[in-house]
């Protein structure tokens, strides 16, 4: 069985991809897996790392603005879209899938589309709680479309095609129990733990906010403990930190790490998550039932953090908070009286829990399968 992966651009794209393609290799001996990204793309690092192998096509995205920057990036794009035509159909007729997935990013488009028009089997999976333009566009001519919420099922113009699956979520989130992950960090007292972040590269607004709740919490008497992934804005936080009073040898509660890289083991640890509403963060916060504030970044394609954030803000699950509404004073008003009201973040949790697919690998695996 030859399965062709297409995907990327952010990980909340990548990730599921490569989870559903470990599992087709553990279930289907001798499956062959094929990844197709675009040129440049986040996935031609991330792919090749996981052991897949990845095969590119040549396109970019079209701008909605009229400058003429944008105009001459538009017309490079049309294009590309030729030019990736072509070579989406050289990749079929070279690796000749069974079934083509597509979980999101530009490259997905002629992949599927090339691949529908031949009969072959497609499905398109959606991570976002409202669909971007690609999946949109190939929602029309794939086999099936599969999405993380309810919710995200009214946006699409054939929702008979549509399977509500849920998103992939790493194993490892469900490795520990909140108490078990408080031992393994090391924590003695009952101070309950709120993580922060703002991605894997951080956001320079959000940790310029960070300086300020964390002076503003040691201030506090460190009422709980805090664990805060700066990024790449690691050394401008900590020199903030380091012009004031704050200091770790006073203040141990508080941790600003670069990176942190046993997130699975901090999560489940904590109380509160402090973050942006990418794909991948909502789908983890619903799928361990971690209550959230909340701060969509407003920089990405049709505004769709804020789409995801509302998805659990209107469920109870979390309190989304528009950057343009945030300082360091503010976000340390709403996360400090959350973590002094444990009834209030277990309702949120049982929310979260009503909202989540735990078992979203195995109804997406189900689903493909249907199609073959």
């Amino acid at each position: 069985m030859n399965v062709l992966f297409t995907c990327g651009g952010t990980a909340g794209h990548i990730n599921p991809a490569v989870a559903l393609a470990r599992m087709f290799q553990e279930r289907e001996p001798g499956c062959r897996i094929l990844f197709v990204g675009a040129d440049g793309g986040m996935e031609t690092r991330l792919v090749p790392k996981e052991g897949f192998e990845l095969k590119t096509v040549t396109i970019t995205n079209f701008r909605r603005s009229v400058t003429p920057a944008a105009i001459g990036h538009n017309v490079k794009t049309v294009f590309n879209m030729g030019r990736a035509d072509k070579q989406a159909k050289a990749i079929l007729d070279d690796f000749r899938p069974d079934l083509v997935v597509g979980t999101g990013g530009y490259a997905s488009f002629p992949v599927v589309k090339a691949a529908a028009k031949r009969g072959i089997p497609t499905a398109v999976h959606e991570s976002n709680a409202v669909p971007g333009l690609t999946t949109k566009a190939l929602s029309k001519v794939a086999s099936v479309v599969m999405v993380g919420f309810e919710e995200s099922r009214d946006h699409y113009e054939h929702p008979e095609k549509v399977v509500v699956t849920g998103t992939p979520v790493r194993g490892d989130f469900f490795r520990y129990t909140r108490m078990e992950a408080r031992e393994k960090l090391g924590f003695t007292d009952d101070r309950p733990l709120l993580l922060s972040y703002w991605g894997s590269l951080g956001a320079e607004v959000m940790n310029g906010y960070m300086g300020e709740f964390i002076r503003l919490e040691c201030a506090d008497a460190q009422p709980f403990r805090h664990i805060h992934g700066a990024g790449r804005d690691f050394a401008s936080v900590t020199r903030a930190l380091a012009d004031t009073d704050v200091c770790k040898a006073c203040h141990p509660g508080v941790e600003v790490r670069e990176y942190i890289y046993d997130m699975p083991l901090v999560m489940a640890a904590a109380d509160l998550v402090l973050c942006r509403s990418g794909a991948s963060t909502i789908s983890e916060l619903a799928a361990i039932a971690k209550p959230a504030i909340l701060v969509p970044s407003p920089n990405v394609t049709a505004d769709h953090q804020t789409k995801n954030a509302k998805v659990l803000a209107d469920a109870g699950g979390a309190l989304l908070l528009p950057e343009k509404e945030c300082s360091g004073r503010r976000l340390y008003e709403e996360a400090s009286a959350l973590l002094r009201d444990g009834i209030r973040r277990e309702h949120m949790a049982r929310a979260l829990s009503a909202l989540a697919i735990p078992d979203a690998n195995e109804k997406i695996y189900a689903t493909l399968q249907t199609l073959l």
